[in-house]
């Protein structure tokens, strides 16, 4: 399967820098991204296994929701996503994420963020899957062995020229992922999108025993799905100079880290670098409602 990978510039910033990105986000309408490739064997499995229903886990602006759904809907399985937060129960048809899931055909069943943290473990949710018979589960974020061995597919022969590879990190299984599909000479670079994601190491090191990685944990802008004025402006900058749309969960704070890096100094100008596009532009339209709302400036989806 080919994706494009393609030369791009960061805006109000001249580099001597060779800077690609794998747009990945092109791989599929709905299943974008890292999600297509962390669904890939875990379907095959699902299928494998005759299970008849996915259930996976997720919160209001999860692209994993919409990917799950997509994916079951193609592949002729029913849906359930255990949503986090029993308060929007009774709103959710307001939120556009959840409203694409069920469009395509995905149930819900909301609980209370303390069950939530403890996924499967919780009394509560083991309750529920017990009523769903030959069901497949799948992990927040997709993120397991199966998930990790289809990530390391985004990287090839034809991504080894690159010396270094940047990725959005959520759960950690696509850069555990590229890790494996690394090649002996590249460097990972994981920005998570969550804040005190310290943990996130050691949990890569639970699905790979590589270790040619760093995480660069400044560029979370608050938190998970949370967005600051310079991150829209960026993001809007970067679409408008290279035609290449980024989400503002993940992508879009990557690259804006990356840019900070390269604007400082923190990368040899020797290096060849590719980022990888991770998808997730649904969530656009979800989070330019928010930002309407508290009367921020909107990101740009059309030129």
């Amino acid at each position: 399967m080919s994706i494009p990978i393609q030369p791009f510039q960061f805006p109000d910033l001249k580099t001597n820098h060779q800077l690609f990105i794998k747009r990945e986000d092109l791989i599929h309408p709905i299943i974008s991204g890292n999600k297509f490739w962390k669904m890939k064997y875990n379907l095959l499995r699902a299928k494998d296994l005759n299970c008849k229903t996915l259930i996976t886990f997720g919160g209001a602006m999860s692209n994993h929701i919409v990917a799950t759904a997509g994916a079951g809907k193609e592949n002729n399985f029913k849906t359930i996503g255990i949503i986090r937060g029993e308060e929007i129960e009774n709103c959710w048809k307001d939120n556009l994420t959840l409203q694409e899931a069920h469009q395509l055909g995905m149930e819900f069943y909301f609980v209370p963020r303390s069950e939530y943290r403890l996924k499967e473990h919780s009394t509560q949710i083991q309750n529920f899957l017990q009523t769903i018979p030959n069901h497949y589960l799948v992990p927040e974020g997709g993120t397991n062995e199966l998930a990790v061995l289809g990530a390391s597919e985004i990287l090839s022969k034809e991504t080894e020229i690159f010396d270094i590879i940047t990725i959005a990190v959520g759960t950690g299984g696509t850069i555990s992922g590229l890790l494996k599909g690394s090649y002996s000479h590249q460097h990972i670079l994981g920005f998570p999108a969550l804040k005190n994601a310290e943990f996130l190491r050691s949990e890569i090191l639970k699905l790979t025993e590589k270790t040619n990685f760093d995480l660069i944990l400044d560029y979370h802008f608050g938190g998970y799905a949370k967005v600051k004025t310079n991150l829209i402006q960026f993001i809007n900058d970067f679409f408008q100079l290279n035609k290449i749309l980024l989400d503002p969960i993940y992508t879009g704070k990557m690259m804006y880290g990356l840019y900070e890096m390269l604007k400082n100094g923190l990368i040899s100008d020797k290096k060849k670098i590719l980022a990888i596009h991770t998808g997730g532009l649904q969530g656009i339209h979800e989070m330019n409602k928010i930002l309407m709302k508290n009367e921020k400036p909107l990101i740009l989806t059309k030129l």
